[in-house]
C-alpha cells in the first residue's frame, strides 16, 4: 500500500454521526425515508451531532493516537439529487474534516457508500437501475477531485447488507422484499465498485483504492449440515468476495439460484464487460469482522440471516447477541489469503457492543470491550506470523453511535455518547487502545517484526 507502517485506526459512518439532516442544502437519503415511514425508533436528524461538533470529535481522534480515521461520505450531502448540482457547503464539510485530519498528523480513510443512497435516486430505481452505477461512478469522481490529501479510498461498505437487508429481507432502507431486486441491487452494487476504482485510478495517481466487505464465517463445521454450511458460505460471503478477487459468481450458488428461481440460467442485468470490470485490481481488501455462526439450519432455512439467540449467554457473546470468538477472525484471515491472495488485508472494523455506562465518579469500566479487542488484535497477530499481509485495525467505532434500526441501544464505541446533553465521555477502553496504537507498544512491536519477517 506503498507504507511499511502499520496502520491503527477507528471507524464512523455518515449517518450513524453526523446529523444536520437537511442543513445547508443536504437531501434525503433512503435512510430519511425509511425512518420518516415508521420503520426506526430514532432517525438521524441529530445522531452524534458530528456536523457541528467536528474539531470536537478531531480532537478525540488525535488524543486517541491513531495514525488512520476511517468515515464515510453522506452521498445526499454533497449530492442532493445524487447526481447533478454539487451542494458546495456539503464539500465543504468534508474537506474541513479532512484538513482538520492531516493537521493532526492522522491519515482520512473515506468511505464513498455507507447504506445511505439519495433518496432521489431510490425514486429512480435505485441500486436496482442501471444508471445508479453511472451515477456512482461519477459522485466517485467528483470526490476524489475535491479532498486533497486523501490516499486511501474505500468504494463501498458491506454491500451484502446494502442488497439483502435492504432488497430481500427488508429490515433496513429501501425496505424491499424481493429476491431478484436483492441479487440485482448486489449486481449493481458490485459493478458500481469497479466502475469507482476506475474513475479514482483515472483521476488520483496516488490513490489506494479497496472495498470492505462484510463477513459471517462458519464455525464449527459440522457433518449433519456441511451442504447448508456451504451454501451458507456462498450466500453470505463468497457471493461478494469471488467476483472481486476475478473468479466470477460462484458455480454452485448461481445453479441453486436458478433451480430455485431466483436467477434466470443467464441474468439479464449481467452485461459483457461486467465480470472483468468488478474484477478491477484493487490495492487492499478490507474485512469487517464481528463474529461467527454455526449452521444448523435446514435446506428451506439455510438462507436466512443470523439472528441473536432468544436468550443470550452472559459469557461468551456480546449484547448484539454475536458470539466472541476470535480465533475465528485469524482463521478467515488465513482462508482470504489462502483463496485470493490480496496484496493487502485491513481490518476495516472490529468491535463489540456493551452498554457500561458512567459510574458516581464519571469513569467508564467497559473491561469487556478491552477484552475483546485484545483478543481480536492478537488474533490478528498471529495471522500475520501466519504470512497474511496484514497492514491495519481500524475499531467500530469510535462514538456510540446510531446503531440504525437499533436506535441507541447497542454501544460500540470507545467514547460514550449522551444522547441529550451530546457529552462525550472517554471509556477505560479509550485509554487502553491509545496505549496499544502507540509505536513502542508490544502489539506495535511484534506486527512490524511479523510484518516485515
Amino acid at each position: 500500500m506503498g507504507s511499511d507502517r502499520f496502520r491503527w485506526g477507528v471507524a464512523t459512518s455518515a449517518y450513524q454521526i453526523e446529523g444536520a439532516r437537511r442543513l445547508e442544502g443536504k437531501g434525503d437519503s433512503i435512510w430519511d425515508r425509511f425512518f420518516d415511514d415508521g420503520h426506526m425508533k430514532v432517525g438521524g436528524d441529530v445522531a452524534c451531532d458530528h456536523y457541528h461538533r467536528l474539531d470536537e470529535d478531531l480532537d478525540l481522534i488525535a488524543d486517541l493516537g491513531v495514525t488512520s480515521y476511517r468515515f464515510s461520505i453522506a452521498w445526499s450531502r454533497v449530492l442532493p439529487d445524487g447526481h447533478g448540482t454539487v451542494n458546495q457547503p456539503g464539500i465543504d464539510f468534508y474537506r474541513r474534516l479532512v484538513e482538520g485530519l492531516l493537521e493532526r498528523n492522522v491519515e482520512p480513510w473515506p468511505t464513498l457508500y455507507h447504506w445511505d443512497l439519495p433518496q432521489a435516486l431510490q425514486e429512480e430505481g435505485g441500486w436496482s437501475s442501471r444508471a445508479t452505477v453511472e451515477r456512482f461512478a461519477d459522485y466517485a469522481e467528483l470526490m476524489v477531485s475535491s479532498l486533497e490529501g486523501v490516499t486511501n479510498w474505500i468504494t463501498h461498505n458491506e454491500p451484502w447488507v446494502a442488497a439483502f437487508l435492504g432488497n430481500l429481507y427488508g429490515v433496513f432502507a429501501p425496505g424491499l422484499q424481493d429476491w431478484s431486486t436483492a441479487l440485482e441491487v448486489a449486481h449493481h452494487l458490485l459493478l458500481s465498485h469497479g466502475r469507482a476504482v476506475e474513475r479514482i485510478r483515472e483521476n488520483s495517481t496516488k490513490a489506494n483504492v479497496g472495498i470492505a466487505l462484510d463477513c459471517r464465517p462458519t464455525r464449527p463445521p459440522r457433518l449433519e449440515a456441511e451442504e447448508a454450511t456451504r451454501h451458507f458460505d456462498g450466500f453470505r460471503n463468497r457471493w461478494f468476495f469471488d467476483p472481486v478477487f476475478g473468479l466470477g459468481y460462484p458455480d454452485d450458488m448461481m445453479a441453486s439460484y436458478v433451480e430455485r428461481g431466483r436467477l434466470e440460467q443467464m441474468p439479464s442485468f449481467i452485461e459483457d464487460g461486467d465480470m472483468e470490470r468488478i474484477a478491477a485490481p484493487i490495492d487492499f481488501l478490507g474485512l469487517n469482522y464481528y463474529t461467527t455462526v454455526e449452521v444448523t439450519r435446514s435446506e428451506d432455512e439455510r438462507d436466512d440471516p443470523e439472528r441473536p439467540p432468544s436468550q443470550i449467554p452472559s459469557e461468551g457473546y456480546t449484547e448484539m447477541g454475536w458470539r466472541v470468538d476470535p480465533d475465528g477472525l485469524r482463521s478467515y484471515l488465513s482462508e482470504l489469503n489462502n483463496r485470493y491472495s490480496p496484496k493487502s488485508i485491513v481490518v476495516t472494523e472490529n468491535g463489540a457492543s456493551y452498554s457500561d455506562s458512567p459510574d458516581g465518579y464519571g469513569h467508564i469500566e467497559d473491561q469487556r470491550r478491552i477484552d475483546y479487542l485484545d483478543q481480536h488484535i492478537d488474533a490478528l497477530l498471529h495471522a500475520a506470523e501466519d504470512g497474511v499481509p496484514i497492514d491495519g485495525y481500524f475499531v467500530w467505532s469510535l462514538l456510540d453511535n446510531l446503531e440504525w434500526t437499533q436506535g441507541f441501544e447497542q454501544r460500540f464505541g470507545l467514547v460514550w455518547v449522551d444522547q441529550e446533553s451530546q457529552e462525550r465521555t472517554p471509556k477505560r477502553s479509550f485509554e487502553w487502545f491509545g496505549s496499544v496504537v502507540n509505536p513502542d507498544s508490544p502489539e506495535s512491536v511484534a506486527l512490524a517484526i511479523a510484518r516485515n519477517g
